[in-house]
């Protein structure tokens, strides 16, 4: 099933391509090139900073009924994320290999969790990121033309379909494109956030504080809504391990690597508290709940007649978030083609505009499938709980290899009680749900976790013969129709 590269004819202009030898770590593939501190401080920033913090406030809300527990909800999501960072920065500069918690899980466990974590992000976590911030963009782009009531579904699915369609093409045909598209969003996402930030102290200074009286009157709180309200307060902080992924390039990694982690997480949280906050200003816990766009609904209370700024960059920040997350699909399958765990076509690059075109385009397919079905909130919650099973996982590999692997160096050693911690969280995140308020679909993603087994067995552990036969013709004709090979440095 994971085939070599075809053989291409000698008058090809792939074949004649191909006499350059393409390797992945190219001047045009090398995102990111001595990042110093201020780098990595913002890319933390402008990494987890996307479509969550307009998104998810009124589902944090739901949950805990009050505004005092939605507040200390958004503190402890950062603070949990920030010590979740600190026991990555531990494993990235022990294990220096690509492709983040899939490598922490091959060096820790070995073969098969890394396996099932490759085939879970491939096929659920990945794609249904990327499907939620597109149909987060949906209804931020909408709201305005519908004032006053929810706009109708077909709408939000139409419009997120076609800013998932445009993302993914311009990410397939150039990488330059992607970066200037990254770039401006980032400036633009951190527009909005002053904007609201700013106003909302003001707003305070003028006394509009009767929203906090008995903040922490409301209905009696359970670990199962505790934990509902994380899953989505946590979604709008993704993306807080995401400097593992650049370990290599960051300039005195040993230094930077913690001090990015501990001033620029700390930083996002401080925000997130503060716009919640001012959401708070004009918003009954009962109106921010009834409100179709919550950012919205804030801007024409408080920026009238410029309440248009809102949604227009709320929906700049959601496109930069979903292109950020395609911008970045390549990495996992490129190193999970090279220990054999995906087909490699996925790995491999277009010879013309140096993109990763087969894993976009998978991703891009999928992403869609999951925005005909699914809501917001029910997608966040199931991303969640996977992906917390993993975060755990990996943590837990942490603190085995500080048992079993002694041998490594550390260039960064966390407390042994910090990944401990974020390991009881973990676990509490996952199980707390199905015990308090249990659903099939929960119990439906651990079986496509578990059911990656069947074809590790069938396709990796035993490579029967037959699937051979089957992917052949499949690999060759992808890889003659997208013009893509293998990076140089992939072993055949």
């Amino acid at each position: 099933m994971f085939l070599s590269p075809i053989h291409l004819h000698p008058h090809d202009t792939a074949y004649r391509r191909l006499k350059e030898p393409l390797r992945l770590n190219s001047p045009n593939l090398n995102f990111f090139s001595q990042v110093g501190l201020l780098s990595g401080i913002g890319l933390i920033v402008g990494t987890v900073i996307g479509s969550g913090i307009f998104v998810s406030p009124k589902a944090v809300l739901a949950n805990v009924g009050a505004v005092g527990p939605c507040l200390v909800i958004w503190a402890a999501c950062g603070v949990l994320a920030t010590l979740g960072a600190f026991c990555f920065a531990e494993l990235g500069t022990m294990i220096t290999k690509s492709g983040g918690d899939y490598s922490y899980l091959m060096e820790a466990f070995g073969p098969i969790p890394a396996y099932l974590f490759s085939w879970t992000s491939l096929i659920v976590t990945m794609p249904s990121s990327f499907a939620i911030i597109c149909l987060s963009f949906a209804e931020y782009t909408a709201a305005p033309f519908y004032p006053g009531c929810d706009p109708p579904t077909i709408v939000i699915k139409c419009l997120a379909a076609a800013v998932l369609f445009t993302i993914t093409l311009v990410n397939a045909l150039s990488v330059k494109w992607a970066s200037y598209i990254q770039n401006f969003f980032a400036a633009a996402k951190m527009v909005i956030v002053i904007i609201i930030i700013v106003s909302g102290i003001v707003l305070l200074a003028q006394g509009n504080t009767k929203n906090f009286n008995n903040s922490f009157d409301g209905p009696p709180l359970s670990v199962g809504t505790i934990s509902l309200a994380f899953y989505n307060g946590l979604w709008a902080y993704s993306g807080w391990n995401q400097l593992n992924y650049i370990t290599e390039e960051l300039k005195n990694p040993n230094r930077n690597l913690p001090l990015c982690i501990g001033i620029g997480i700390p930083l996002v949280t401080v925000c997130y508290v503060l716009i919640n906050i001012s959401y708070f200003t004009v918003m009954t816990s009962t109106e921010l709940l009834q409100s179709p766009a919550v950012a919205v609904t804030y801007g024409d209370r408080v920026l009238y007649p410029a309440s248009w700024i809102v949604p227009l960059f709320v929906a700049f920040s959601a496109v930069g978030s979903a292109n950020g997350t395609c911008f970045t699909a390549s990495r996992l399958p490129y190193v999970a083609g090279r220990e054999g765990h995906v087909l490699k076509v996925l790995s491999y690059i277009n010879i013309k505009r140096l993109t990763p075109v087969p894993a976009i385009i998978f991703y891009g397919a999928l992403a869609m499938l999951y925005i005909i079905p699914g809501d917001i909130n029910t997608l966040i919650n199931y991303f969640s709980f996977t992906v917390w099973i993993f975060y755990g996982l990996t943590v837990l590999g942490l603190i085995v290899m500080r048992f079993t692997r002694k041998d490594l160096e550390r260039p960064i050693r966390v407390p042994l009680i910090i990944p401990i911690l974020v390991l009881f969280v973990s676990i509490v995140l996952v199980l707390a749900p199905i015990i308090t308020a249990p659903e099939l679909p929960y119990l439906y993603c651990v079986l496509f976790i578990i059911s990656g087994l069947v074809f590790y067995v069938l396709f990796i552990h035993f490579k029967f013969s037959w699937a051979q036969k089957i992917s052949k013709p499949i690999t060759m004709h992808l890889q003659m129709l997208l013009e893509v090979v293998p990076p140089e440095d992939v072993p055949e």
